[in-house]
């Protein structure tokens, strides 16, 4: 039976699920094309609907549990009730006109993770940033775009950092490359809210903030930022993410897994200690002038 965490939302419920499926047809030795046949769909829905990339059609359950020899009343109607959860909207979906399909699963793992570690090259992670850098970072991203779009893509990012202060809420952990810290993107006076702004959240028990010096002589990390995403749940292993300027890649074969969580504790061991963060970012601050 499925084991799901209070407050997971639907981007959980579709992996777990979907897991659930895979391993109740590999338990009968049934193949995806077969699996496909029975709901009249092809081996790749199965794939979609097994790796909880697609919404579940109620129907389409109902049929697979009968074929994969599921006839407890109250397992089924356990598993037909979570489908119909992983159907709901999230709270992003408000913001579907502007936001990439891609990106919506993100948001949805970054939700239900208990611990969020994150290398940052270019800006400051966008949990932590201000209203006002996030405002500047979109508009240089995206030239051009109606003013209304880059509000609610920012009203969009100051909503995701709630899940840092609500009750279950992850831990943060954030690896941020000296160069970022120094670029002062939107100007010296959106600048230098988002530093003090760093200086405040560095005190939060929850918000693990490290700066990694130039004196370091490059990043560890030749790939780039990326985000390590755990979870509470016992079935889901943990992802990596990798953003790119179009779409983004989520990593979650062990082996890819173990060569970031390395890098990571790489770049935490040579940058900065945590407690040195604030003292860091009021230099950085007193160099703005």
């Amino acid at each position: 039976m499925i084991s799901i965490e209070p407050g997971s939302g639907p981007t959980v419920r579709r992996i777990l699920l979907g897991t659930q499926l895979r391993r109740l047809r590999e338990a009968r030795g049934i193949t995806r094309e077969d699996a496909g046949y029975h709901i009249r769909a092809s081996e790749s829905k199965i794939s979609r609907m097994e790796l909880g990339r697609v919404g579940f059609k109620q129907r389409d359950i109902v049929d697979l549990l009968t074929l994969y020899g599921v006839s407890d009343p109250a397992e089924r109607d356990a598993l037909v009730a979570v489908a119909r959860e992983a159907n709901a909207p999230g709270w992003w979906h408000q913001y579907a006109d502007v936001l990439p399909d891609w990106f919506e699963t993100y948001v949805g793992l970054e939700e239900a993770a208990s611990v969020l570690r994150v290398y940052e090259v270019q800006f400051v992670p966008g949990l932590l940033q201000t209203a006002g850098y996030a405002r500047a970072v979109i508009t240089r991203g995206r030239p051009g775009a109606p003013e209304e779009e880059v509000e609610r893509l920012v009203s969009m990012r100051i909503t995701r950092q709630e899940l840092l202060s609500k009750t279950g809420g992850p831990r943060l952990w954030a690896v941020v490359d000296e160069a970022a810290l120094r670029r002062p993107i939107g100007g010296p006076a959106v600048f230098r809210l988002q530093l003090e702004h760093l200086i405040e959240v560095s005190q939060n028990p929850r918000i693990t903030l490290q700066v990694t010096p130039f004196w370091t002589g490059g990043p560890v990390a030749e790939a780039g930022a990326f985000t390590i995403m755990r979870f509470p749940d016992e079935d889901l292993p943990d992802v990596v993410y990798l953003e790119q300027l179009t779409s983004a890649l989520y990593l979650d074969k062990r082996e890819d897994v173990e060569r970031y969580s390395e890098v990571m504790e790489r770049l935490s061991v040579e940058s900065e200690p945590p407690e040195r963060t604030p003292d860091i970012l009021r230099d950085m601050l007193r160099d703005l002038g």
